[in-house]
């Protein structure tokens, strides 16, 4: 069966198979960028929350990156082990862990300002194009985090 150019089931038409391609593309951008940081691209966006806004909960990194406990966990254990953060129990609060940079940490930032024009000068968009997508991106986002309509309410009317 030939699918005709109307076809919504054609692959090159699928959302989720755009994003998916992109989403292998572009992390193969960053790699190169990072090794010689000794980043993982996962570690990168941990080091991205903390450089904006140090110390944080390991439950607002998780939200932040949007990164659960149990995938985050092994990531703040291997950061701390090359000596980029320091994990500490909250004095207010035992049941939270606060991360933090170390000197080592702080001081890769310096490295880390070259990735974005790096990145840039790579895909060869225009960071206007590159921000749009960015912000376009995040609205997609949002709406499928948001809670899908209860069965009840897909038959009433708008």
């Amino acid at each position: 069966m030939e699918a005709s150019v109307e076809d919504p089931l054609r692959l090159d038409r699928q959302v989720c198979f755009a994003l998916a391609v992109a989403n292998r593309a572009v992390l193969a951008v960053y790699r190169p960028l990072l090794e010689p940081m000794g980043l993982t691209h996962p570690q990168y966006l941990v080091m991205l929350a903390l450089w904006g806004e140090a110390p944080m909960s390991v439950k607002d990194i998780g939200e932040a990156i949007q990164l659960d406990s149990p995938t985050l966990s092994p990531l703040l254990k291997r950061l701390e082990a090359a000596g980029l953060i320091t994990r500490r129990r909250d004095v207010q609060d035992e049941r939270n862990l606060v991360v933090d940079l170390t000197a080592q940490g702080r001081e890769l930032r310096s490295q880390a300002e070259r990735i974005p024009p790096a990145v840039v000068e790579r895909l060869g968009v225009s960071l206007a194009d590159l921000e749009e997508l960015r912000d376009v991106l995040n609205r997609v986002n949002q709406a499928a985090r948001r809670p899908a309509p209860a069965a009840a309410e897909k038959g009433s009317p708008a």
